[in-house]
């Protein structure tokens, strides 16, 4: 089948990549030094003898020739995801998104790996107003983290023009589902209005609620790896992908499918209120992606809408967070 790396691999989105092409027979290793991941993501993975864990960092240049050492592809992961992070520290988002991504794009052309495969960022969009947002169409960027992802972009599309190493960019689309991490400072939208939820909490949304995002359940993120991953189309090589649905959902309908869904298993979270803040640093107001790209190049087909996502991730959050 063949070795993967799967770098940030203990994290939410890597831990469930691990799962799934354990499952199709795969050797994975994973590459974490768990600042944001946790070790419960992967301990499943752990006596399968078919998984490798290597505790480290991707600032450590050694660590990474290390681990991808024999390794056909590489998906890598690894980041400190969030634009409020990145504001109050931009250094250290710099340090291990762009730094870190470099030391791994080195170690990944010096052990001739197949193709690496690399999680980039809707922010890249930056002050672009046109919707849907088209791979080609990018505005300036609006936040440290959203100059990281983008310079991830062009030391690929470099390193694929000048060592001929296959570089493939997935442009995320908040993406969500089944562990994702709904504590800390940085907790993503969805997870964090759950458990809030959960606990008779008034979720607090910033502005309005008429901002909107194209929500996108993980079941669809680890399709676009897995046909990044192998695609032999030449025309797909190189470039980079709107990893998403398709449709967006506004913040207020989005707390009304959350509520609605566990409602189902709590009937008092139907009539808790919702409190709204100012509007937060950084955010773009609407953001939509074209999925025509993927479509048409890799032949990707989105299996999970955000109401049957979002179903799949309460029942999860109910099990796992009561």
């Amino acid at each position: 089948m063949g070795k993967i790396l799967i770098t940030g691999g203990a994290g939410f989105i890597g831990s469930n990549l691990t799962e799934y092409f354990l499952n199709k027979g795969y050797e994975v290793v994973c590459l974490d030094n768990f600042s944001t991941g946790h070790r419960h993501n992967i301990e499943a993975f752990l006596k399968n003898p078919n998984y490798k864990l290597i505790e480290g960092s991707i600032c450590d240049l050694e660590t990474c020739k290390e681990a991808v050492e024999n390794v056909d592809y590489v998906l890598h992961q690894a980041a400190l995801g969030s634009v409020p992070r990145s504001i109050n520290d931009p250094i250290t988002s710099n340090e291990v998104n762009v730094s870190g991504f470099l030391n791994m794009l080195v170690a990944a052309r010096d052990a001739k790996v197949k193709r690496f495969v690399y999680a980039a960022s809707s922010s890249t969009y930056g002050d672009s107003a046109s919707l849907p947002k088209v791979e080609e169409v990018i505005g300036k960027p609006l936040s440290p983290y959203a100059i990281t992802k983008y310079v991830n972009e062009l030391y690929a599309d470099v390193f694929s023009k000048t060592y001929g190493i296959e570089c493939i960019g997935l442009r995320y689309f908040n993406v969500f589902g089944r562990r994702q991490d709904p504590n800390g400072t940085y907790a993503a939208v969805i997870p964090l209005f759950v458990k809030q939820l959960m606990n008779h909490q008034s979720p607090k949304i910033n502005g309005t609620g008429d901002y909107s995002r194209d929500f996108t359940y993980i079941d669809n993120v680890i399709q676009m790896n897995e046909l990044a991953m192998l695609t032999d189309n030449p025309e797909a090589i190189n470039t980079v992908y709107n990893t998403a649905v398709g449709d967006r959902t506004t913040l207020n309908d989005l707390v009304h499918y959350i509520k609605k869904y566990l409602s189902e298993y709590d009937e008092q979270i139907s009539n808790i209120e919702v409190i709204h803040g100012p509007n937060r640093v950084g955010d773009i107001p609407h953001s939509l992606a074209s999925i025509e790209k993927a479509q048409n190049l890799l032949g990707y087909n989105p299996s999970h809408t955000i109401e049957n996502g979002l179903k799949e991730a309460i029942t999860w959050y109910w099990e796992n967070l009561k």
